[in-house]
């Protein structure tokens, strides 16, 4: 859970989550930068990148190699 290679594919798919999120919230009627609703825009997609961190580290296994899942 804690190897490198962990740690830079979450933070990648962490920044794209943001990303895309931020592009979604902001939509694209909303071509003007300075009157766009950043701090919505910014706090929901905080929010999502929030989610797929958890997600992935959810989605790490847990226990000792090969151990059979009980759910």
């Amino acid at each position: 859970m804690f190897t490198k290679a962990f740690a830079l594919d979450t933070a990648i798919r962490v920044l794209r989550t943001f990303a895309q999120t931020l592009i979604a919230a902001l939509g694209l009627d909303s071509m003007d930068a300075i009157h766009a609703p950043w701090p919505q825009a910014l706090a929901v997609a905080g929010g999502a990148a929030i989610m797929a961190l958890l997600t992935a580290l959810a989605g790490v296994p847990t226990g000792p190699a090969g151990a059979k899942k009980t759910t």
